[in-house]
């Protein structure tokens, strides 16, 4: 079982930035895949991006943060990063760090996640 940490939340202006981490501890992550999903009020938990811990596929993104998000990690602090820029009203929800052995876009499928960090985009 892998456990996460999610941090770096918090309101923020439309139009501007923020960087969340998922701290990652546990067992060894070489054949795990990352993910970030977010659950708006009222709405079901949705797949933000994902990547493999390990290797060279890419990173896929929803349509709606596609240029707009970025997911990256730090292998030696063991943390996933989502930088978040040009913040929309829409964007606002809870975020949440995933891990599995397999990537998928639904999010049922995936075993470990980690409490949440809430992110709130307001004028």
């Amino acid at each position: 079982q892998v456990q996460l940490v999610e941090s770096g939340g918090g309101l923020v202006e439309p139009g501007n930035s923020l960087r969340l981490s998922c701290a990652v501890s546990g067992r060894t992550l070489s054949n795990y895949q990352m993910g970030w999903f977010r659950q708006a009020p009222g709405k079901e938990r949705e797949f933000v991006a994902a990547f493999p811990w390990t290797g060279l596929t890419s990173t896929s993104y929803a349509d709606s943060v596609k240029d707009r998000f970025v997911m990256s990690r730090d292998y030696i602090k063991r943390i996933v990063y989502l930088q978040m820029n040009s913040l929309k009203l829409e964007d606002t929800g809870v975020y949440t760090c995933g891990a599995d052995l397999v990537r998928s876009n639904d999010t049922s499928t995936w075993r470990d996640w980690g409490q949440g960090t809430q992110v709130t985009v307001s004028a």
